[in-house]
């Protein structure tokens, strides 16, 4: 078992480079499957997800080859395999968008039910309501989802609420769909517009994404393209958030600061100085911090991924703070290990009350999902003391070479191997140790 150790306390200082971002890319690795000719991928991350599509990928006959330089080409011709197995698909959530795709491509598809982090309950529903919309059949047995259909027909799709794995699953089946696809209600996330502008690449007609009305018509033939994935936005916040915790002044380069506006906005009325770039911004903080309210949202809102790193900056900050997480129910479940760390958080339903102390103490702690690990990580560099952080493949998951990059910046912390039996926690009367 991995885990990191973090001695807290050093302010982060240089510069460091974002990779390319985990959501978009999760989608745009499967979405090659409907080119009838070879795609090139530049700029994706090596992150454990992506590892995952790339399996699926080779297990399904693809032909995958890795350029070096964070580029794979991909060929999809030689797919003769519809299905992703269960023992690869549960590893992560993004499996699903393998559905969109081979329906899209071949009319069938036969994927697992996606696992991923638990957040709650993440139904399927409306990406169900999309396919059958276009003309497929659809049966879930034995926790596996099957496909089918003669043919695909654009029709109008609305989502019941905005959601946005089953927005790029239509876009995937549709764009070759026959006839005009209208997606109303649709999720307007930046990922969401990279997928789209990857379809057009290689000569879908896609207008709209980014709106809450995507159009889409059909054609019937996509072609090989080279394309580089956008930086990953919740990366960025991540470390703007690590170095408002120690109070550093770093220059995150390889963003588009349009995608991290409601970060930014909410960091300096935190008391973070943000000064922008082209493609970087600047990130300083050379005062107090001082309390302030989060509500989550969809795009253009705060993101539910980044509530966890600005609540770890809030237990830092004067004064109470409030945030309201509308996204996913089980998003504080971060809350407990921070509260080892010394933090004062009280939370009620899907409101958690922040008592800002100022300071944090090293304690050994687990990641319970990718965002909340790193948001003890951002504990680990603010605190005082040692801090453990175990369960780490959640953090992989999301984030590459994290520990090599915060290093970079002055930060000391390590990845270390244990064997499983030294990870177990001691039982006492039945109970584990704490």
């Amino acid at each position: 078992m991995d885990k990191f150790i973090i001695k807290g306390g050093r302010r982060l200082t240089g510069e460091v480079i974002i990779s390319g971002a985990k959501n978009a890319a999760v989608a745009i690795l499967p979405a090659v499957i409907l080119s009838d000719e070879p795609c090139v991928i530049e700029n994706v991350p090596s992150i454990s997800d992506v590892n995952i599509s790339i399996r699926i990928l080779k297990e399904m006959g693809a032909g995958v080859e890795y350029l070096g330089n964070c580029t794979y080409r991909i060929d999809p011709t030689t797919i003769d395999k519809f299905c992703v197995p269960y023992e690869t698909a549960r590893k992560m959530r993004a499996s699903y968008y393998f559905l969109g795709a081979l329906l899209g491509k071949f009319k069938k598809a036969r994927v697992s039910m996606p696992g991923g982090c638990p957040l709650g309950d993440r139904p399927i529903d409306q990406h169900l309501k999309a396919f059958t919309a276009l003309g497929s059949e659809y049966n879930l047995s034995q926790g596996m989802i099957d496909l089918k259909a003669e043919k695909l027909e654009g029709n109008q799709i609305f989502f019941d609420v905005v959601t946005v794995g089953a927005t790029m699953n239509a876009m995937l089946a549709a764009v070759r769909a026959e006839g005009l696809t209208v997606i109303e209600n649709a999720a307007k996330e930046p990922h969401i517009v990279d997928l789209a502008n990857f379809l057009n690449a290689m000569g879908a007609n896609i207008i709209g994404a980014g709106t809450d009305v995507i159009k889409i018509k059909g054609v019937d033939h996509l072609h090989g393209t080279t394309y580089s994935v956008i930086p990953d936005q919740i990366e960025a916040g991540t470390f703007m958030v690590a170095v408002a915790a120690t109070k550093g002044d770093v220059l995150i380069k390889n963003v588009i600061p349009k995608h991290l506006e409601s970060i930014t906005k909410k960091l300096e009325k935190i008391g973070v100085n943000i000064q922008q770039f082209d493609d970087s911004v600047r990130v300083w903080v050379d005062g107090p911090l001082v309390k302030t309210n989060v509500k989550t949202a969809p795009h253009p809102g705060f993101p539910t991924d980044m509530q966890s790193q600005i609540a770890t900056l809030l237990t830092l900050a004067e004064g109470t703070s409030i945030i309201t997480e509308n996204i996913w129910e089980q998003r504080f479940r971060y809350v407990d290990e921070l509260r080892r760390m010394g933090a004062d958080i009280t939370v009620n339903g899907k409101v958690a009350l922040i008592e800002g102390k100022g300071k944090l103490m090293g304690a050994p702690v687990k990641a319970c999902d990718l965002r909340a690990g790193a948001a003890l990580i951002i504990a680990g560099l603010a605190a005082s003391g040692v801090t453990e952080i175990e369960d780490i493949f959640h953090i992989e998951r999301g984030y590459d070479c994290m520990e090599g990059k915060l290093r970079a910046l002055g930060a000391d912390i390590e990845k270390v191997s244990v064997p499983d039996s030294q990870s177990k926690p001691e039982k006492q009367n039945g109970r584990e140790a704490v």
